[in-house]
């Protein structure tokens, strides 16, 4: 029924749109428990009066902290192995889900997933951690018989010293005396070696203008850097001899040196890489920080794969130190297969993102591919010089 000018009657307005309307279901696992809210009917911070568990103007949850402190600790704990239930949502999709992070959270998808800032630093963190704590242990240069000290000396274990006994016995029985003739001179060889090795090395051989460089007669001047530039160069110049010493006695220095710069230097590199996605898809129509958000998860991708790579090598090489068994073969076999994912992974994340047919985004991903690779190599270099610097 309708009146004259048409518009419905009252009860029909109250039945039609109330059977149109959709009926929102909210997702329990983007809010809060009941037994964890203060039950407040108005914000704690603003005064704002509340219609669900968080404030709509001020952003502050209705939590209630004042509770009995096992409960209490009990949910920080389960918060922190949940990571806010964030966490685990993130991992699935950033592993086996390529561009789905990225395009959910362009589409507005954001809140269920980690932020992709803190996604990065948090796998950045963890990796550079292992790396340091696990893989500096696998890159031993040498050490001495007490394994105090690190060095690039050539040692005898004990199987090799057996042999070597066993052989020069066999030299006594063929000529009395020779034996000791022998062992006598491997002894001076090593004493000459240790002496060499002792010794001072030269000072700087470095020429500058055609002429040996020295810090007051001949330094090194560029005209076009400030004085303090110049200052700090020929310093340099002049402690690298010290520095060479110290990187031969203990050759890991500047492998710690290199992990103490990296994750910093990832860091600044980040931005050069959205841009290297912004001129590739120059007329893509995006905004930089979508690049960015797209660079932020691939990092992260790459970053977590690492850290499931050296967590099932340190547990298979723990496990079976003599690499024979299932799990050293079970981890060879899963790290190849991350090894093959990575760039089958970054190359459908290229074309779920951005969208464009399959032989566009192949020669794209071969040349961001390539500059990528010429842009980490620059950054290698970087730190491999900033690293002795700071030695």
């Amino acid at each position: 029924m309708s009146d004259a000018n048409g518009a419905p009657e009252p009860d029909e307005q109250e039945k039609t749109p109330s059977s149109r309307l959709p009926v929102a279901v909210p997702d329990r696992k983007l809010t809060i428990e009941a037994s964890r809210l203060a039950g407040s009917p108005l914000c704690l911070n603003c005064g704002t009066a509340l219609k669900g568990p968080f404030c709509h103007y001020c952003g502050q949850p209705d939590k209630n902290l004042m509770r009995f402190f096992p409960a209490l600790l009990r949910e920080m704990l389960e918060d922190f192995v949940d990571f806010d239930s964030r966490f685990m949502r993130t991992i699935k999709p950033l592993l086996f889900r390529p561009g789905k992070l990225t395009r959910d959270y362009l589409d507005g998808l954001r809140f269920r997933y980690v932020p992709p800032l803190r996604l990065y630093i948090f796998s950045s963190l963890v990796l550079f951690f292992l790396v340091a704590v696990f893989a500096v242990d696998t890159i031993q240069f040498a050490s001495d018989v007490d394994g105090d000290e690190r060095g690039l000396r050539i040692q005898l274990d004990d199987t090799e010293q057996q042999e070597l006994d066993e052989a020069l016995k066999e030299l006594d029985k063929v000529q009395p005396g020779l034996a000791d003739r022998v062992s006598e001179e491997i002894d001076q060889a090593a004493r000459e070696e240790d002496a060499t090795n002792g010794q001072t090395p030269p000072e700087v051989d470095f020429e500058v203008n055609g002429k040996p460089w020295d810090p007051e007669t001949n330094p090194v001047d560029l005209a076009w850097m400030p004085d303090w530039v110049n200052r700090w160069i020929n310093r340099e110049i002049g402690e690298s001899p010290e520095k060479g010493r110290a990187i031969e006695a203990k050759p890991n220095l500047m492998w710690d040196k290199v992990l103490d710069v990296l994750p910093a230097t990832m860091f600044v590199l980040l931005p050069i890489v959205a841009l290297l996605f912004k001129f590739w898809y120059l007329f893509a129509r995006r905004y930089y920080v979508e690049h960015l958000i797209f660079a932020l998860h691939n990092h992260a991708f790459i970053f977590v794969t690492f850290i499931v790579m050296i967590v099932l090598g340190t547990i298979a090489e723990w496990r079976e130190p003599d690499g024979a068994g299932v799990l050293t073969t079970g981890s060879g076999w899963i790290r190849a297969a991350l090894f093959t994912w990575i760039p089958v992974y970054l190359l459908i994340s290229l074309k779920r993102v951005y969208g464009q047919g399959w032989a566009l985004t192949l020669g794209k991903y071969f040349a961001i591919g390539i500059s990528y690779l010429l842009l980490l190599g620059f950054a290698t270099a970087f730190v491999a010089v900033l690293s002795f610097v700071l030695l």
